[in-house]
């Protein structure tokens, strides 16, 4: 895709990425690992790195045995779809056509994506482009942006918000404008968030961010706890929210 790197480069500072990454090669498969449950899987739970991060990261980073102590019938797929597939433009893609539509064909009653940091975003961007298409969402302390635009929209407030002409196409001068106006749309359509959890730490450095997001769901779906911007607080918070969203509950809040 010609000009995809010089397009997406901006993402680089607005993540305010620092170290070294782990090196990708993007012409290959997304990095998969599976982690089977303990009993016989009903649904598949797709985890996206937060920057930094690859499989092995996640190996560590206790998500999946806090994801299948809550759902002891959920596989977990922990994904190395790391910032270079961010780069390359064709994140969400990759992970559709890559990793959910394959998850699908072998028969899984739900498919949930979580994110962490980058992933929360990757995740919300996957919405944007597949919307409904995962059954539920997790989102551990997403990146949504610089400061610049969330204090506008804490500012304005998200409803009065103007994210300005639709572009011709999303690039490193938009997404993060085009993020939250998909977000707007979900104003209108508050059962899209009965299947959306939020969790972050109160010391979290993107806490600040969070506010708009919150407004959007319903109360309990958002949970807070102490802890800054890091796995050892994202994977217990996942256990907690999964935990709360059990099987009778989703299907009494999905109900019309």
């Amino acid at each position: 895709m010609a000009g995809t790197g010089k397009r997406w480069v901006v993402i680089v500072m607005a993540l305010a990425l620092a170290g070294c990454l782990p090196a990708i090669d993007t012409r290959a498969p997304v990095p998969q690992a599976l982690v089977p449950a303990a009993s016989p899987p009903t649904r598949l739970v797709v985890v996206l790195p937060g920057r930094g991060d690859d499989v092995q990261a996640l190996r560590e980073s206790g998500i999946a045995p806090a994801i299948q102590s809550a759902w002891p019938d959920a596989d977990v797929v922990l994904t190395g779809l790391g910032f270079a597939y961010y780069m390359q433009g064709r994140a969400p893609q990759r992970l559709h056509d890559e990793v959910i539509v394959p998850a699908r064909a072998r028969g899984y009653r739900e498919v949930w994506l979580i994110g962490a940091s980058m992933g929360g975003m990757g995740t919300l961007m996957y919405d944007r482009a597949y919307p409904g298409d995962a059954d539920g969402l997790v989102l551990l302390a997403p990146y949504l942006g610089d400061r610049s635009l969330v204090k506008d929209i804490r500012t304005r407030g998200l409803r009065q918000w103007d994210a300005g002409p639709v572009p011709a196409e999303v690039d490193a001068g938009n997404y993060q404008r085009e993020l939250w106006r998909h977000l707007q749309g979900w104003q209108a359509d508050p059962a899209r968030t009965r299947s959306v959890w939020l969790g972050y730490g109160a010391e979290d450095r993107l806490a600040d961010a969070m506010p708009p997001l919150a407004g959007l769901l319903p109360a309990d779906h958002v949970v807070v706890a102490e802890g800054g911007h890091a796995w050892k607080v994202w994977s217990p918070l996942a256990r907690r929210m999964l935990t709360d969203a059990g099987p009778a509950r989703l299907d009494a809040q999905r109900s019309p």
